[in-house]
């Protein structure tokens, strides 16, 4: 497929996507004015072009600041993250449906850069989402960051699935003997923009550090996406940039602490960064750190296996951490490689 084909897909795709969402709106109009009762009760005042629909979410209402209007819950003045257990207080975890906090009126999601291509219209990233949900031990602590300016109001629906999913690698080192020093983990040099959306997610490296003492030991991981890769934040554009902190107790050898977050890069900073490591600082800018968003946190003991699953599908369908954690790319990477360099006539 030419890349002309491709973009000629993708506009027909669009194109029934936008007239799907025409008709489930008129639909759902009955709901709809429920609902702006409901949220102008409690001071929030939606109009129907506050109302979105898509496959993955059904019917959405969006407005800043609506999921605090519409609960008592507040998230950490620290890390704007919101508390497992303050939220299940109010909210009911859907077991069926990872992702979603039901309350009686609406749905309350997780942020949307837990989506794929960190995209708000689009499904869970395989599989990060299913993970944390079902994730539970003794004295563990979670908190998430949940999409604050939007929630899902068709209640019994949809619960979307998709078939295809990213495993996790084995992983068999110790932690506690693993070197200090910095990885960097790039894509084939020969892959198109296109190929690279396809099989790597866009990715453009991920950078790996190690650090610490014989008793304490950090990792740190940054995804970075290829340059055409950016969202918007307010009126401004940016380069996402994936990152994960965890420390690890050489005692206990369990991981006591686990992070992520998402940067949001300027040109500038994207640039000085994505040929760079762990050791630069962003001298461009005064040494000040990108603007981010913190995810979400685990603070217990977490097991080496449970960390490995994690870190793998948070950066979901990225081949490139299951090479750093496996020492090769999956079979099917592979195989899809060895195909497309057999073909001269192939324009990767």
């Amino acid at each position: 497929m030419t890349n002309d084909e491709y973009d000629e897909m993708l506009a027909r795709h669009q194109r029934r996507t936008q007239e799907m969402a025409v008709q489930e709106l008129r639909n759902a109009s009955t709901l709809i004015e429920a609902f702006k009762e409901y949220a102008h009760a409690r001071g929030v005042l939606l109009t129907d072009s506050s109302f979105h629909y898509s496959p993955p979410l059904g019917i959405t209402a969006s407005a800043p600041g609506l999921l605090l209007a519409l609960t008592d819950i507040k998230a950490d003045g620290r890390d704007g993250l919101f508390s497992w257990a303050d939220l299940t207080q109010v909210l009911q975890p859907e077991i069926f449906d990872s992702g979603c906090f039901r309350g009686t009126n609406f749905v309350a999601m997780a942020h949307p850069c837990f989506r794929r291509q960190m995209h708000p219209g689009s499904n869970w990233a395989p599989r990060f989402i299913d993970l944390f949900w079902a994730l539970n031990g003794i004295g563990l602590e979670k908190s998430i960051a949940l999409d604050e300016n939007r929630v899902r109001i068709d209640v019994d629906g949809p619960m979307y699935a998709e078939a295809d999913t990213w495993y996790g690698p084995p992983f068999n080192k110790e932690i506690s003997q693993i070197a200090s020093g910095n990885v960097k983990l790039r894509p084939p040099a020969d892959l198109s923009i296109t190929r690279l959306q396809m099989f790597f997610s866009s990715a453009y490296c991920v950078d790996i550090k190690w650090s610490g003492s014989s008793v304490i030991k950090t990792f740190q991981a940054l995804e970075l996406k290829t340059e055409d890769v950016q969202i918007a934040l307010g009126d401004d554009q940016y380069h996402p940039a994936r990152y994960l902190h965890a420390e690890f107790d050489t005692q206990s050898r369990t991981f006591r602490h686990f992070d992520g977050a998402i940067q949001y890069l300027t040109s500038a900073e994207y640039q000085a960064r994505r040929d760079n490591d762990f050791s630069m600082t962003y001298k461009t800018t005064q040494h000040v750190k990108p603007k981010s968003k913190k995810l979400f946190k685990l603070n217990g003991a977490i097991e080496v296996d449970d960390w490995v699953e994690l870190s793998s599908h948070f950066f979901a369908a990225n081949p490139l951490m299951f090479e750093y954690f496996n020492g090769a790319y999956p079979d099917h990477i592979l195989n899809i490689l060895e195909k497309l360099r057999a073909l001269p006539e192939e324009r990767r």
